[in-house]
């Protein structure tokens, strides 16, 4: 029974999560089985990151700045957003600019919600260690897949130059801040609490912002005022 408890306390926070970013979606909810793939792509990518961050912690070394930005958040956002732009920014169903945060906060929330599970049993976990990385690292996935998402879907409805411009900002956004995030956790062992809990309020405020934006944009939010209407 105890097990259970545990693992239901590691996966809560990841689906809780990406349920909200889903229902977030004012104009065309994407399809459930699509959602659930991604998030399920994201699990799968927790081994192969694993290793490529054991192999560059051999070669360079642990300090604060490389594991923060290169080890971490660097091979983490990397596979995220390989995995993303190779199985959805050409499919059918990205179809609108908030698509991009649907499924990208999925596969992050996928691979943070393995993380937190592996967590959990290789760790002795509390129920304060638990809702300590509900709040941060797994709210933090999710917020750095909305980042990766709004971009991603601004190249996606884009001509010209600015698509590429875009794709490189939407990985290297989510990198940086990602980055910011270990690096803090890094440095500042003692005080962190302090430096954290303003960061994450502002990466959820720009989070939020992100996710309005996205709707906003929706080619769908004329036809659902048109169904409004007619109704």
């Amino acid at each position: 029974m105890l097990i259970f408890s545990i693992l239901a306390a590691a996966i809560a926070p990841g689906v809780a999560l990406l349920a909200y970013f889903y229902w977030k979606d004012r104009y065309d909810a994407e399809p459930l089985p699509m959602v659930l793939k991604m998030f399920l792509t994201g699990v799968l990518i927790v081994l192969p990151i694993m290793i490529v961050q054991r192999g560059l912690m051999i070669w360079l070394g642990d300090s604060p700045f490389a594991f923060s930005f290169i080890i971490s958040a660097g091979v983490e956002e990397f596979f995220k957003w390989f995995v993303l732009y190779h199985i959805i920014y050409n499919h059918t169903e990205f179809d609108e600019p908030y698509d991009g945060i649907v499924y990208a906060t999925a596969v992050s929330l996928g691979f943070a919600t393995l993380e937190n599970v592996m967590y959990a049993f290789g760790e002795p976990a509390t129920f304060g260690t638990l809702l300590i990385r509900a709040l941060l690292p797994v709210s933090g996935h999710a917020l750095f897949g909305v980042f990766m998402g709004y971009f991603m879907g601004r190249a996606k409805f884009r001509e010209g130059p600015k698509v590429r411009l875009f794709l490189w900002i939407s990985f290297l956004f989510p990198l940086f801040w990602h980055g910011l995030y270990d690096f803090i956790m890094q440095s500042v062992p003692r005080s962190w609490i302090w430096l954290i809990v303003p960061f994450m309020c502002m990466l959820w405020y720009r989070g939020i912002r992100y996710v309005n934006r996205a709707n906003a944009v929706s080619p769908f939010r004329l036809l659902k005022r048109e169904e409004e209407v007619k109704s």
